[in-house]
């Protein structure tokens, strides 16, 4: 049988690195049973979409893969059982096996399960809700996943990412204080314009001790890191009795050796967070609520930069150098 290469696409040739990606061709995609596909208009980049090219990712996709998590996009074609969605409205991914297992959004087109796709807010832009589903999931899964917390403090390492600001915004809607770690001064004015109560620079060697000055005797409750690497002993520091860690993310590298004493007698609790554990119907309530509480508030996603379809290896740069919000890719040239 005679494939048709018609769509263009990044396609993964080995897992090892990003500058394994290159911009090619391959066969459209055909909707099973319960699917979908979508002309991506837009696509999110994420910090996952590299371990899974570097191999620090568990998924094991069929080569070549396509990467991208996130991404919006109009509906070309509707497989049996999905008919209760129509040729030409537009939808938004969710987190289920698109980009992991399943080729992704870094294409023209993509065929996506019904249970992994939502119809955007109405109030949203197209580029608000491109690369939005995932970050929310997760930092909804990350302030839930201990049950419900009191009004609290909660800090949030790494919280000019998409994931911090997405933290940032769920947690001030459920009523808890915020303190939005960012290396950057510029960032963490906008981070207090978005309504964290404290910003702090963790490349500042005093921050803990300026914490426990600002906080006046009170500690962490809950730590948000998306981090890793040296920063999170140090985040352990400013916990208090029963303190709890979510643990999101590694961008720094592996956490030092420090001493597990230090948990013990506060007795500390660590919690890894992975959104991909959710299933269809956790991801679809994850995500209903995550509106509810940002339609408290009025907070909306804040997008970076949006990059040109030939542009991905600049838009992961770009991402790497640590952006204010989301960085998106164009893909099927809507402007």
């Amino acid at each position: 049988m005679i494939r048709c290469l018609s769509m263009k696409a990044w396609l993964l040739k080995s897992i090892g690195g990003l500058d394994r990606l290159h911009l090619g061709e391959t066969d459209d995609p055909l909707p099973a049973t319960g699917q979908v596909v979508l002309d991506i208009e837009l696509a999110a980049l994420n910090p996952a979409d590299r371990y899974l090219a570097e191999g620090q990712y568990p998924a094991k996709p069929p080569l070549p893969h396509i990467l991208g998590r996130d991404g919006i996009g109009i509906v070309s074609a509707v497989g049996p059982g999905a008919d209760r969605f129509h040729i030409g409205q537009r939808l938004l991914i969710l987190r289920g096996e698109t980009g992991v297992t399943a080729r992704g959004t870094f294409a023209q087109r993509v065929a996506v399960s019904i249970g992994s796709v939502a119809i955007p807010p109405a109030n949203w832009s197209v580029e608000e809700s491109a690369g939005a589903a995932l970050v929310y999931m997760t930092a909804y899964q990350a302030l839930t996943q201990w049950g419900d917390l009191e009004p609290s403090i909660v800090l949030i390492t790494g919280a000019s990412g998409g994931v911090g600001i997405a933290t940032l915004q769920l947690a001030r809607a459920m009523g808890h204080t915020v303190v939005a770690l960012s290396r950057g001064a510029d960032k963490r004015k906008i981070l207090e314009k978005l309504g964290a109560a404290h910003t702090l620079d963790p490349n500042d060697p005093q921050w803990t001790a300026i914490l426990k000055t600002t906080l006046a005797g009170r500690r962490v409750n809950l730590a948000i890191d998306n981090i890793g690497g040296p920063l999170l002993p140090r985040v352990i520091e400013t916990l208090g009795d029963q303190g709890k860690i979510s643990v999101v993310g590694r961008l720094a590298g592996p956490v030092p050796q420090f001493n597990t004493a230090s948990m013990f007698f506060r007795r500390l609790k660590m919690g890894g967070v992975h959104v991909g554990a959710y299933k269809p119907p956790e991801a679809q309530e994850a995500w209903a609520q995550s509106l509810k509480l940002l339609d408290r508030t009025g907070a909306r996603p804040l997008v970076d930069h949006v990059f040109a379809f030939d542009q991905l290896p600049a838009a992961f740069a770009h991402l790497a150098a640590g952006p204010m919000g989301k960085v998106l890719l164009e893909v099927n040239g809507r402007r």
